[in-house]
């Protein structure tokens, strides 16, 4: 109960009624949080307290104080603070939940693999670290990330290396959503009449495979069977592509060999890279519908060329080296399908 009252000065005074059952707080000021208490005992010397006694004062007055703050253990029931989300404090999450959302992200970096991303896909993008030096060249992203609430970090360039998990990551990397692959069915029923399907069973460089996903990107072979689809978002192949990742799409099925039987199905012809053993490949007619599959990285595994395919063909040059890497090949079978039917 408070009662107020004005003295000359015109200031208001305030008086604080206590119970008799305060003994205890008895000439203590709540304003001022000074007094209260009963009297110390004179200590010798003259003193009039020890460090022992004033600091049980002090804790006197925390425990009389309206303003305390009461701490409660983690399993005590009434300890009902609500959870805002991660908003404010820590909030619970379920392990699977966050293993399988890890699983379903990829980080890609780069300057133009994440150029063309984000104009091909934004969608996808959940998370993004920048160097300051190539934030200029992203403004377009920045904008749309920050209105749509995508977090993004200018961090120096250790941090990214960290982030990335490579030192080449060229100034850029995004967190993404990954792709999923297409069902070899629904790639048959869209395709056109003229169609060049890369298959790619175990090619294990993934600097190889960017280079021949750029290579599908600037002859029009649009599809490539892989037996995951998470093979073309690698950061590597898509660093590789330079932008070519985006314009291809993985085909899955089954298996390796029980898609290749769907496409002869479909019309389509199953056409190999071997060194030496094929077909001259610029004397040869290529089929208007191809699935190629390009020679492979290990000399033992050209045997399986031979089980899966209807046509063997060679690129045939001077002979002073054993043939060409993966990559260089396939592009060289590429351009000469885009030179017979398309160009």
């Amino acid at each position: 109960m408070n009662d107020e009252l004005k003295g000359k000065s015109g200031k208001v005074k305030v008086m604080y009624v206590r119970s008799d059952d305060e003994s205890e707080t008895r000439g203590h000021n709540p304003r001022t949080g000074k007094g209260g208490g009963r009297n110390t005992p004179r200590q010798e010397g003259g003193r009039r307290g020890s460090r022992d006694d004033k600091s049980a004062g002090r804790d006197r007055k925390r425990e009389t104080s309206p303003w305390r703050t009461v701490s409660r253990a983690p399993g005590d029931e009434a300890n009902d603070t609500p959870d805002h989300g991660g908003i404010s404090g820590k909030s619970y999450i379920d392990p699977e939940i966050l293993r399988r959302q890890r699983a379903e992200e990829t980080r890609v970096y780069g300057e133009n693999a994440c150029q063309s991303l984000f104009r091909n896909r934004p969608e996808s993008i959940v998370r993004a670290w920048f160097i300051q030096s190539v934030t200029p060249r992203f403004k377009e992203a920045l904008r749309w990330m920050a209105a749509n609430r995508k977090a993004y970090h200018v961090v120096d360039d250790a941090e990214l290396a960290k982030a990335s998990g490579t030192e080449r990551h060229g100034g850029v990397c995004f967190l993404i959503k990954k792709r999923n692959g297409m069902a070899v069915e629904q790639w048959i029923d869209n395709a056109p009449a003229d169609d060049c399907v890369l298959a790619l069973e175990d090619i294990g460089n993934p600097h190889n495979v960017g280079a021949m996903l750029r290579t599908c990107a600037h002859f029009g072979a649009k599809g490539v069977l892989v037996p995951d689809a998470a093979v073309l978002e690698s950061g590597a192949a898509v660093r590789t592509a330079e932008g070519g990742a985006e314009h291809v799409q993985a085909i899955t099925g089954a298996s390796f060999a029980a898609a290749l039987d769907q496409f002869r199905e479909a019309g389509y012809t199953v056409v190999s890279t071997v060194t030496g053993a094929g077909l001259p490949l610029f004397k040869t007619q290529l089929p208007q519908k191809m699935v190629l599959v390009p020679g492979f990285e290990r000399e033992e595994q050209e045997s399986d060329a031979l089980n899966h395919s209807d046509m063997l063909v060679s690129v045939n040059g001077t002979g002073d080296v054993d043939g060409l890497n993966v990559s260089v090949a396939t592009g060289v079978v590429l351009a000469e399908w885009w030179r017979q039917h398309k160009a």
